[in-house]
């Protein structure tokens, strides 16, 4: 049992194991199997969003657990992935990583994060306070875009 984690960048070193972690945790659901498997390219994580800063990182005994990748916008910011290993989903990480990306970002000033979510994922995305603006087409089919407005959990401007 993992009794603590840290948050962390993203090291190039690790590409490969973040794409693997990315990959199981995607193929856990038969919904987008067949997709997946003929587009092996689309579980690529771009060697610039490690380089730049871009990727944290859950770990826990020297172990990646989950991984988002959050892209600098004009004033706001895309979670461009949220991935946590399958064997331990529901522990709180995906939440770690969320709360860690609102408070880096609030503290370069960003104002919103925005994410298509999988229609799996929408529930999660809903209890941590993003709110549907609209759909996306994606390789996969049609998604929710989704935005969480987060100067309301920044330091000084509402909850701390």
């Amino acid at each position: 049992m993992i009794r603590s984690w840290i948050v962390r960048d993203g090291r190039v070193d690790e590409r490969l194991a973040l794409e693997d972690l990315q990959r199981r945790a995607s193929l856990v659901y038969d919904d987008y199997r067949q997709q997946l498997l003929d587009n092996p390219d689309v579980i690529e994580l771009p060697r610039a969003q490690l380089a730049d800063g871009h990727v944290r990182v859950v770990e826990a005994d020297g172990r990646p657990l989950g991984f988002a990748a959050v892209l600098p916008r004009d004033g706001w910011f895309e979670l461009d992935g949220l991935f946590v290993a399958p064997d331990h989903w529901r522990r709180g990480i995906g939440r770690a990583l969320i709360g860690d990306a609102c408070h880096r970002l609030a503290a370069q000033g960003g104002w919103r994060l925005e994410t298509v979510a999988n229609p799996r994922a929408e529930g999660f995305y809903e209890r941590l306070g993003f709110r549907a603006v609209g759909m996306a087409e994606t390789l996969f089919g049609p998604a929710r875009r989704m935005v969480l407005e987060i100067q309301a959990i920044s330091p000084g401007r509402g909850q701390s």
